[in-house]
């Protein structure tokens, strides 16, 4: 099927998929070719796609998906980012600041945003070890 993902700032991916893995607001999902159309929001998390027996992980804060009767799968992502596009250190450090605001914060909207921020950057964590595990890239945390 084909398969997009879209940002404000670009056009991240735009190949052909196999079968297509993403966080929703309600779940997990799988859309493989030949889905039922469908419109979901996306939840912040971990996502990936598989083709020609080769998968790959993307992070991604939220957005939209449509799936369309033709066998296309068009994502509206607020943020996303590849695997190889994620630097380690920097998500680190933006993890540890959110999770010092979440403790920190004295307001509810305050604590949420934080532990938004904190969840968005776990996921980021996340893709980067599996991209580099996948790569055999060395890893220092």
């Amino acid at each position: 099927m084909k398969f997009k993902i879209v940002t404000p700032e670009k056009i991240l991916l735009e190949t052909e998929a196999d079968s297509v893995t993403l966080p929703t607001q309600m779940g997990e999902i799988t859309v493989l070719p030949h889905h039922i159309p469908l419109v979901a929001n996306l939840a912040a998390g971990e996502a990936s796609y598989k083709h020609a027996g080769k998968q790959e992980f993307f992070a991604i804060s939220g957005g939209v998906l449509e799936v369309k009767k033709d066998s296309e799968l068009v994502i509206l992502a607020d943020t996303a980012e590849a695997g190889h596009e994620i630097d380690l250190k920097e998500a680190e450090a933006a993890r540890d600041a959110a999770k010092q605001l979440m403790t920190q914060a004295s307001e509810p909207k305050a604590v949420a945003e934080a532990a938004a921020a904190f969840g968005r950057h776990v996921a980021r964590i996340k893709v980067a070890h599996k991209h580099r595990t996948k790569t055999h890239q060395h890893i220092q945390s």
